[in-house]
């Protein structure tokens, strides 16, 4: 009778832990599944995801398309005519210079990945942002899933613009475009390294809910004030998070969200911290943690 009852007090403390922590697929589940593509967010769905994350850049012709580059990244990509795109081209193919239509015709689903050889291989095209969303909101729909929130994020390469990317004022636009189009203002987070989208963000769709992203060591505070407002999401580097980091944020009424951890035992460290969401690779690892 003892053990039943440690099972069910286990089995709500889950249930109870997973409605509150955002648990976010990065990139879809790119450890698992080829990164940002349909098939990788339906899977993401699939191992308890409530967050999409998705990088996204604008194509020559305005479009909004999912990608974590503006150009085609050489460890995923094979281009029209079979042939895989080097490192010495991979910014030759600048997708900011390409209508989608032949951004369509490049495959990201293919190519052993270095760094994730466990992905599953599959013909994926990169797809645009509002094809995904119809696609998700359609499988979670069909299979009864609670509506998930999107993290979008931008895909900006600092001092690039005009060559990989419009500016700030433009990609923001691009995107909520879509946004308002889709109803989802409510379950959208934009998430950047850069400070400018958000800040354009703030001033002229305030009600959008920010994350700021952190890649190098930088004090909280100075950081806040660069970025000038107090975001939602704090979201650093993961090796970067410890408990004075977390206290702070909460003590400013902010989320911290790290990326990307992708092991049961950085999970199991920063969820004893007191993070309110992680981004990972791996979604599955969550699921053994909270089990374990």
């Amino acid at each position: 009778m003892k053990k039943i009852l440690i099972i069910t007090f286990l089995a709500f403390a889950f249930q109870a832990h997973a409605q509150k922590f955002m648990l976010i697929g990065h990139q879809g589940a790119r450890g698992i599944m080829p990164e940002n593509t349909i098939p990788g967010m339906i899977k993401a769905l699939e191992l308890g995801v409530n967050v999409l994350n998705m990088g996204v850049v604008i194509s020559g012709d305005g479009e909004v398309v999912l990608s974590h580059e503006p150009y085609f990244n050489n460890e995923i990509s094979t281009g029209p005519d079979g042939k895989p795109i080097t490192f010495k081209d991979e910014k030759k193919y600048n997708m900011f210079e390409m209508n989608y239509e032949e951004i369509r015709k490049f495959d990201v689903g293919m190519k052993v990945h270095s760094r994730f050889p466990g992905q599953m291989k599959m013909e994926a095209h990169k797809p645009l942002l509002a094809e995904t969303i119809d696609a998700v909101e359609a499988y979670v729909k069909e299979n009864k899933l609670e509506r998930p929130v999107y993290n979008i994020e931008t895909s900006l390469i600092r001092k690039g613009d005009g060559v990989f990317q419009p500016d700030a004022t433009v990609f923001i636009e691009k995107i909520m475009e879509i946004v308002k189009e889709k109803k989802l203002n409510k379950r959208v987070i934009i998430q950047s390294l850069d400070m400018r989208p958000l800040q354009y963000l703030h001033e002229y769709f305030p009600a959008i809910k920010t994350s700021l992203m952190i890649d190098e060591k930088q004090d909280f505070e100075e950081s806040i004030q660069a970025l000038g407002f107090t975001p939602t999401y704090y979201s650093p580097y993961y090796v970067l998070v410890g408990k004075g980091l977390v206290d702070k944020c909460h003590a400013a009424g902010v989320k911290i969200t790290p990326w990307t951890v992708n092991t049961a035992k950085d999970m199991k460290y920063l969820i004893n911290l007191g993070v309110d969401g992680l981004i990972t690779d791996y979604p599955n690892q969550y699921t053994k943690v909270m089990q374990e």
